[in-house]
């Protein structure tokens, strides 16, 4: 049997598939191998099971690195509509969500038959529940060694994720194949994760499954999306976007009431002046984030026996809320992990790492980190096809 190939491929996520099958269809003898049982298993469980494949909106604004102008090389070479191309070509109907969204009109597995069916058409070998013992780089080459069998290569793409959601079996098996090579690894943090908060933030912890739209803020960065109270803290697309932004201590604001104009509170005074407070926010909220607000504020009785001053600070402490996390739910709950191998260490164009011929590093085992929506499956489609270019 012959164990020696063109290109061997660690990991069978989305970026590992789209490299493999790139790579494939250039004629290469592609081996791709992945610990699990199973192909894709974060792109079945995407989207509720739709799988936001991408975004309309992608551009380089829309990741996280330390090297913010390292993703726009690939970004821009293999874009969005070239993904959408390939969809379509297989007869997958999708609908687009709010914000770019692209999701299949069907199910995330359609997604995955559709990566499986094009890496058969470049005949790529897959072989799952491959555990990896070693990697090694002799003569030039190299060797990996998984269910005690050697597979051998001049080229080698790790495609192995980073460690969010380990319950699917993501480890930090990158980064160690990284460091083994001498490339250097940013800190990987928990990214698009819930926040915690403490016991003093009762305001926020007895309002466990309700939602609201939001305009959520931290430092310069705001985001305007849904949030929701949950049991421990917040969570919800607004939270998770902001929490990739979030340094331990930082405070986060609020703005509850993201489509009301400034002095909407002394105009309900003017035209309602016997109104209560409670009755008009309610308008506006749903009535236990209403009732809960209402009693913090503690602004009782008739809109018209109050200051404009006075209701103009409520309202300002309504459009800025601000509270301090004492955590996240960290890698368990994290969609994606923020860091990775450092971008200086790889070529934007290539991905290969510039100091170790033939090592390449793709998706999100790189430190480029995408905003919630289907960006980050852009990043892996981007990335794995630019190495599959070249392996």
């Amino acid at each position: 049997m012959d164990n020696t190939y063109d290109t061997i491929i660690l990991g069978a996520g989305a970026a590992g598939l789209m490299c493999a099958l790139t790579a494939g269809q250039r004629g290469r003898r592609v081996l791709l191998l992945d610990h699990a049982d199973k192909a894709g298993k974060k792109i079945l469980i995407s989207g509720g099971g739709r799988c936001n494949f991408t975004n309309t909106d992608t551009r380089s604004g829309c990741y996280l690195s330390n090297n913010k102008h390292f993703a726009k090389s690939a970004l821009s070479r293999y874009t969005p509509a070239d993904f959408l191309e390939m969809v379509e070509r297989h007869g997958i109907a999708w609908h687009e969500k709010t914000l770019g969204q692209l999701f299949c009109d069907g199910s995330a597995k359609q997604i995955l038959a559709m990566l499986l069916a094009e890496c058969a058409d470049g005949q790529v070998e897959i072989k799952l529940g491959s555990k990896v013992d070693t990697v090694r780089f002799v003569d030039g080459g190299y060797l990996v060694k998984s269910n005690n069998q050697i597979a051998s290569a001049p080229a080698l793409v790790i495609a192995t994720g980073g460690p969010s959601i380990p319950k699917m079996g993501a480890t930090s098996f990158a980064y160690d194949v990284a460091r083994q090579f001498g490339l250097k690894v940013v800190e990987p943090t928990p990214a698009l994760v819930p926040f915690t908060l403490s016991h003093d933030e009762q305001l926020f912890r007895a309002l466990s499954g309700v939602s609201t739209d939001v305009i959520v803020r931290c430092g310069n960065v705001q985001f305007r999306e849904a949030a929701l109270f949950t049991h421990k803290g917040l969570s919800g697309p607004a939270i998770l976007q902001i929490s990739s932004y979030w340094k331990h201590g930082q405070s986060i604001g609020i703005n509850f009431l993201p489509d009301l104009p400034s002095g909407w509170l002394i105009e309900a005074k003017r035209t309602r002046p016997k109104s209560h407070f409670r009755a008009v926010l309610g308008q506006h909220l749903p009535d236990r984030l209403t009732q809960a607000l209402a009693e913090r504020v503690n602004l009782i009785g008739e809109l018209a026996n109050k200051t404009d001053a006075t209701l103009t600070e409520t309202e300002n402490k309504l459009s800025n809320w601000t509270f301090t996390p004492n955590g996240t739910e960290g890698f368990a709950k994290a969609e994606v992990t923020l860091g990775g191998v450092d971008t200086n260490e790889l070529s934007s164009k290539t991905m290969e790492a510039k100091n170790q011929p033939g090592l390449y590093f793709i998706g999100e085992a790189v430190d480029v980190t995408g905003w919630l929506g289907g960006y980050n499956f852009q990043w892996a489609w981007s990335s794995g096809w630019c190495a599959g270019q070249y392996v």
